[in-house]
């Protein structure tokens, strides 16, 4: 397994379930006691469409979700999702991911966490 591999498998454990699988770290930034990871979604088309049909038009403005901390540091994911428009009615349209907790900031599995937590 090559060193390459060997990161990728450790970031698989600490980043959120499938988020490699849809996003690219784009940077790592630590700001005193908080770990700020910066993701930008790949360039996979939405369910039912092709690259005839729908263009990439940039991303979102960054949204930022709460994950489990790392070493005793606060960690931050700073999330771009990627618009596409359709070529032929210029409508916006993104692909459906589900990143958060409903009606929260958090990952699905942090929220999970301290939900038992506090019970």
């Amino acid at each position: 397994m090559s060193t390459y591999d060997q990161l990728q498998a450790l970031t698989r454990f600490i980043l959120p379930e499938d988020i490699l699988d849809n996003f690219d770290i784009v940077s790592i930034e630590q700001l005193g006691e908080e770990l700020h990871i910066h993701l930008d979604e790949q360039l996979i088309l939405p369910d039912g469409y092709s690259a005839d049909t729908v263009s990439s038009n940039g991303f979102s403005p960054e949204s930022q979700i709460h994950d489990f901390p790392i070493r005793d540091r606060k960690v931050e994911l700073f999330i771009r999702r990627r618009r596409w428009r359709e070529n032929d009615t210029g409508k916006s349209i993104s692909r459906e991911l589900t990143l958060t907790s409903k009606g929260t900031r958090y990952t699905i599995g942090f929220a999970s966490f301290l939900k038992e937590l506090f019970r």
